[in-house]
């Protein structure tokens, strides 16, 4: 991250009310971004889980850290703006990503198959996909069409069934922000960004902001079974979030989310330049609904992040005619929408990314030696 701060955050900084972590000498600490002014509230949520889920609208005090332009960020680095939520993620809600869900699935994880079967599926099935509402009695005629014609596939049925598809993405505190390097396996030869809106949860179930997020993903692993959605999505390094969550207030709401744009440009070391668009009101399911599906009869009392999935599902080729896109190492990712901010992440292995080796029990030591942890 060698830009200002400011070319990163939401292009209404002085009306956005935004709440993330910067690493500060003694450890992790909360922040808000209040007027363009950082503000360390740590003393009253030791947690972002924590300040979240006693949020009622007030902003609380803290202690003043300037303008947030001014602030050394080199030194003091932006975390991932969550910490104990679990971090979860919804797939197959775009009917471009359904498609390519489909494609991966009939390759086998070969890139080199994937335009003809791309190219024998997408008039027909991406069509008809855009025209129903998952679960609804169109749905159900369209599932019995497709699989008349051959076309049904597991990934259909998340897409236009009455469930959604939600997985858990990354472990709590592993999550990676802004600046920070991204990873994919070393061993995978398909692979690409995912780049989405990410809701943020409490423990009760209330929305109560979003903010940007990298759903790195393995095209290669999990087109070979969707048993392998593990090794797929869950990586060291693999779950991009950031650079701050902007909370809902009357100037920023559920609606912002549901009309955002979300643009994606990724920068190879060669030169190499592949740009993309996502508009979340092309989504087959709303947030609201994702989320209560994510909630299910389940309890976060530490609340939870979602992605809400990505329309781009990049086909434009990289290297030979035919093998579509895949990462380098050194690719730059930037995601950006203008009332949420820029993400952005250079691109390494897995393997040679820092080792996540800061967890629970570290942080749970790290709060009570600052006298942080509360009765």
């Amino acid at each position: 991250m060698n830009a200002p701060i400011l070319s990163f955050l939401p292009s209404d900084l002085s009306s956005a009310l935004l709440v993330g972590r910067i690493q500060l000498p003694e450890g992790p600490t909360p922040v808000l971004v209040v007027e363009g002014r950082l503000r360390d509230v740590s003393a009253v949520g030791a947690t972002i889980s924590d300040l979240l889920g006693g949020w009622t609208g007030a902003i609380p005090a803290g202690r003043d850290l300037g303008p947030v332009e001014d602030f050394d960020f080199a030194a003091n680095p932006l975390l991932a703006p969550v910490d104990l939520q679990c971090v979860k993620a919804a797939g197959v809600t775009f009917a471009v990503s359904a498609v390519e869900r489909v494609i991966e699935e009939r390759c086998r994880g070969d890139a080199g198959a994937a335009q003809a079967i791309r190219d024998a599926l997408s008039e027909r099935v991406g069509a008809d996909i855009r025209s129903v509402v998952p679960g609804s009695e169109g749905a159900a005629k369209l599932k019995t069409a497709l699989i008349a014609d051959g076309l049904w596939s597991q990934y259909l049925e998340v897409a236009i069934g009455p469930d959604a598809e939600i997985f858990t993405k990354a472990p709590v505190l592993s999550s990676v922000g802004l600046g920070a390097k991204v990873g994919v396996r070393s061993d995978s030869a398909w692979n690409n960004p995912e780049p989405e809106v990410v809701v943020v949860v409490d423990g009760q179930g209330r929305i109560l902001g979003a903010m940007l997020g990298n759903d790195v993903n393995l095209r290669d692993f999990e087109g070979r079974s969707a048993l392998l959605l593990g090794k797929a999505k869950d990586n060291n390094a693999a779950c991009a979030v950031g650079p701050f969550i902007r909370l809902f207030d009357d100037g920023f709401t559920l609606d912002h989310v549901r009309k955002a744009q979300v643009d994606l440009k990724i920068t190879g070391p060669e030169g190499y330049v592949l740009e993309g668009r996502s508009f979340m009101d092309q989504i087959s399911r709303d947030p609201a609904e994702l989320v209560r599906q994510a909630m299910s009869e389940h309890h976060y009392p530490d609340g939870f992040a979602l992605f809400l999935g990505t329309l781009f599902a990049p086909t434009q080729d990289r290297d030979a005619p035919g093998k579509g896109f895949t990462h380098k190492v050194g690719d730059v990712v930037r995601i950006s929408s203008p009332l949420l901010g820029v993400l952005e992440n250079e691109v390494t292995t897995s393997k040679e990314a820092p080792a996540w080796r800061f967890g629970i029990s570290d942080l749970m030591r790290n709060l009570a030696a600052r006298g942080l942890l509360k009765g």
